[in-house]
């Protein structure tokens, strides 16, 4: 599952009237439900009859409206799997008919050997097709989808999907599984080239008679802020992202499909969180049409729905913001504005990937100088911290990927590529800083985007990346630090240049005054993580810094009184326990404010 999804529209419920009626829902209850009710409605209309209407309208009448409502299952569950995952069960499946390996067959060969298959009735595979266990994993998964009640389940989101076959195959193996009722399949596109070509994928979906007929004129696509970021940086994908949403709507309008975008956002800026209102005016004119979805990630779950008033808040927020779309659709972005995004977009991405992907120090230097090794060792995370367990930054999931970097208060996936792109458009001509000022006044999109940014700045203190630099990198890496820091404070000047602003956050002084106010605890937690992830690397390692810190964690000899032991950790006692402490400290005084 995939965080949890909240919805901006929700069916009306089935209710009760005062006679005791079960009034037509949009949506009515499953069979399941419906066999659960009837015993109950019984005993309903049977209090009634009897002169007890008073006590049939208590807490029996609650609970009637609350399975009409939710079912048995309270809480629907999407279901999530790689398309690489779901290719490899096919291939399994076309090797063992004899036909070839569907891993190598081009896309065109691709489809039409699902279509035809969608279309028969014959079975592909019985109980002796070889598998392997992530083979057996796949395949049990949809056994299961089969075996439980249809409204347990929402819908199938393929990640990392690249073209209509990853989005065939997965109906394919629901019906090869037997699952009666099959979830809708939701593709979601994550990196830049995805992106790309995602109204071209979904476009060849509509063109097919036999999905058409599936999908009862309705698409839902899901769009992936984390991993389009890790990809090519911030500025890049927030505009690449833009742009398919656009694309895709007129695709959708083309065929008419009524389309949902389901929004992959994380809680970080890095990975597309921000303030709720905000990021909603800021999707393009006609992308949003009275609904949307978005994932409310597991990392602000108890921020946004933690106690009963958070929840009403949050629902308002949305709920506000999505009306006020539709009325006050946010201005189109002009062709120039169009012209300097494009442009600023592909250096961003040559400077973003050139550092991340390219600089063949990069990857030592990330693990030297954060603890994102540590934190896949650690049993705090809600997934692998990797896709494989080999490979470079391409491998690690966004979550460690912007994890890491917050922790050390330099955030480098969010703002790596803006300098490049700020400085680029400016020598190019002077005159582009006016334009700049005005998307940046008049299109919401381009205010958002660098507001947060100003806001991520503001939390953040290169002096503290220096400090893990001093302690945990070596030497002949020390200098990328240096170099990494220096493009910081030459992007944050930039930045504030092309706001007309002097200072950071200088349009809010309100969230500016509290980022202070949390600096201080948040600094403690900070050289306190630095040298325990030293002594956890080096355990010869000795404090003598001033000031001085407890005997407790400089005494190698004593134990940690201030923390719970874990007698199960591979460290000396306290020290996972003090860096789990400190992690989860940073991560809340880094949270989004607004």
């Amino acid at each position: 599952m995939y965080g949890t999804n909240c919805t901006t529209h929700a069916n009306v419920p089935a209710i009760f009237s005062p006679v005791g009626l079960l009034t037509s829902p949009r949506t009515p209850p499953s069979p399941m439900s419906n066999r659960f009710l009837e015993p109950l409605e019984l005993c309903y209309r049977s209090l009634c009859d009897c002169g007890d209407k008073t006590v049939a309208d208590g807490s029996l009448l609650d609970f009637l409206r609350q399975v009409s409502t939710f079912g048995l299952s309270l809480v629907k569950l999407d279901i999530r799997q790689e398309s690489d995952r779901h290719t490899d069960a096919l291939d399994a499946i076309t090797a063992h008919l004899g036909i070839g390996s569907y891993r190598s067959w081009p896309e065109e060969k691709r489809q039409e050997w699902l279509l035809s298959e969608l279309r028969g009735r014959r079975p592909l595979f019985g109980g002796d097709l070889p598998m392997t266990e992530e083979v057996a994993d796949v395949l049990g998964t949809f056994r299961v989808l089969a075996e439980l009640p249809p409204d347990c389940f929402g819908a199938y989101i393929i990640s990392m999907a690249t073209a209509p076959s990853d989005v065939l195959a997965v109906e394919l193996l629901q019906r090869e599984c037997h699952v009666g009722h099959p979830l809708r399949v939701v593709p979601l596109f994550e990196k830049l080239a995805d992106l790309e070509a995602a109204p071209a994928a979904v476009a060849r979906l509509f063109s097919i008679d036999w999905y058409m007929d599936r999908i009862g004129g309705k698409q839902e696509v899901m769009i992936g802020y984390s991993d389009s970021g890790k990809d090519a940086g911030r500025l890049s994908a927030a505009w690449q992202l833009y742009k398919a949403q656009e694309e895709l709507v007129k695709v959708a309008k083309q065929y008419g499909v009524k389309l949902t975008m389901f929004h992959g956002r994380g809680g970080t800026v890095g990975r597309g969180g921000g303030p709720t209102h905000l990021a909603i005016l800021s999707q393009p004119p006609e992308t949003v049409n009275g609904s949307l979805r978005v994932t409310v990630q597991g990392e602000v779950i108890e921020h946004s729905f933690g106690e009963e008033h958070l929840c009403f808040r949050t629902l308002q927020r949305f709920t506000a913001a999505t009306l006020e779309h539709g009325m006050h659709p946010p201005v189109s972005p002009k062709p120039e504005w169009r012209a300097l995004m494009d442009e600023m977009a592909v250096v961003a991405t040559e400077e973003y990937r050139a550092m991340v992907f390219k600089e063949p120090r990069f990857v030592e230097y990330f693990r030297s100088a954060t603890p994102e090794t540590e934190y896949g060792r650690m049993n705090i995370g809600s997934r692998p911290s990797k896709r494989k367990p080999s490979g470079g930054i391409e491998t690690l999931r966004a979550i460690p990927w912007i994890f890491a970097w917050t922790q050390t208060r330099f955030h480098l996936p969010v703002w790596l590529g803006f300098g490049a792109a700020f400085k680029h458009i400016m020598h190019k001509d002077i005159r582009n800083v006016q334009a700049l000022r005005e998307m940046y006044n008049e299109w919401p999109f381009f205010r958002v985007t660098l507001d947060l940014l100003e806001m991520v700045f503001a939390k953040g203190d290169p002096g503290i990346a220096a400090l893990y630099d001093e302690l945990l990198v070596a030497d002949e890496l020390k200098p990328l630090g240096e170099q990494l820091r220096s493009n910081y404070e030459d992007t944050k000047k930039l930045l504030v240049q092309v706001a007309g602003h002097r200072d950071v956050l200088e349009d809010d002084p309100y969230l500016k005054q509290r980022l202070r106010l949390r600096d201080p605890y948040i600094t403690t937690l900070n050289v306190c993580q630095a040298y325990t992830l030293k002594r956890i690397r080096d355990p010869s390692f000795q404090v003598t810094a001033q000031p001085p810190l407890s005997k407790e964690f400089t005494d190698e000899n004593q134990p940690a009184s201030l923390v719970k032991l874990n007698a199960a950790s591979e460290y000396a006692p306290g020290l996972e326990d003090t860096l789990i402490l400190t992690m989860k400290g940073i991560a809340a005084g880094m949270q989004n404010t607004g």
